[in-house]
């Protein structure tokens, strides 16, 4: 049995009032054959051979559109993030075959990951060690992740394991690009020399990085700034700089809030 639904006119006459099955979803015909003539240029895709082929790189936290299947299929490196906006980000991932996520816990992040090729196993509990939660997972699989949950996905297929994974609010640096899983283990596991990298910085890289923005909270203390507000502005400078901003740039957009009265707040504590 046939359902004809009401189409309005099309560009290309292939796609109008297309038969549909129950259930079953009918292929659409786009009018800008192979991206020609398409308004937005297919927004990151480039042709080759008449063939979308993404650059897959963080285009946050500006507006965007993908195709996040082929995006997902695309993608060979561990881990690239794609999106990266205030309050979740997108990242790829490619799981080699016998590789694994790694057993992995975010105290204040939920995660979501969809599986766009590929089988395995997903795996969580509130305990490392006691796992309660196992199911298997491939094409089409949606997984669910609640903060503070232990968790891991393991390819058991023969192909590498495609998927993307939402983190609400982010959970890596704007731009990261892990190409496999050791770059990934490196960047948050102590060096051969005993020092801890941390997203390619050690610790004392990191205080020589920030050195900026302690100079500035030192100088507002010097003017009499109430602490209540130098607090607010450095923590949230700080946080802008976890995001991928520089000290520089967030310095000068936290001090744009206070300026233009986009943040109330900022202007209230000024003036305690």
């Amino acid at each position: 049995m046939y359902y004809v639904p009401y189409s309005y006119p099309s560009q290309n006459p292939i796609n109008v009032n297309i038969p549909m099955t129950q259930y079953v979803r009918q292929p659409y015909y786009s009018p800008y054959l192979n991206g020609v003539g398409h308004p937005n240029g297919y927004n990151g895709l480039r042709m080759t051979n008449g063939n979308p082929h993404l650059s897959l790189k963080d285009y946050g936290p500006n507006p965007y559109v993908v195709n996040i299947h082929e995006a997902s299929k695309q993608n060979s490196t561990y881990r690239t993030a794609l999106w990266t906006g205030e309050h979740l980000q997108v990242t790829l991932m490619s799981i080699d075959v016998g590789d694994d996520i790694g057993l992995e816990i975010h105290p204040v992040v939920d995660q979501f990951l969809r599986i766009e090729q590929g089988q395995g196993i997903v795996q969580m509990g509130k305990d490392k060690n006691n796992l309660t939660f196992e199911r298997k997972v491939y094409d089409d699989s949606a997984i669910m992740v609640p903060s503070g949950t232990w968790h891991n996905v393991i390819n058991t297929g023969n192909t590498p394991l495609k998927l993307y994974s939402i983190y609400a609010p982010p959970n890596h640096p704007f731009g990261t690009v892990h190409v496999t899983h050791a770059d990934a283990m490196a960047a948050k596991k102590p060096q051969g020399n005993g020092k801890t990298v941390v997203f390619g910085k050690t610790p004392d890289e990191w205080i020589q990085y920030t050195e900026f923005l302690v100079k500035e909270g030192l100088e507002d203390v010097k003017r009499g700034v109430n602490a209540t507000h130098i607090l607010q502005e450095f923590i949230l400078m700080g946080v802008l700089v976890g995001k991928g901003y520089s000290p520089q740039k967030a310095y000068e957009t936290v001090e744009a809030w206070e300026r233009t009265g986009e943040s109330k707040l900022l202007q209230q504590s000024k003036n305690m």
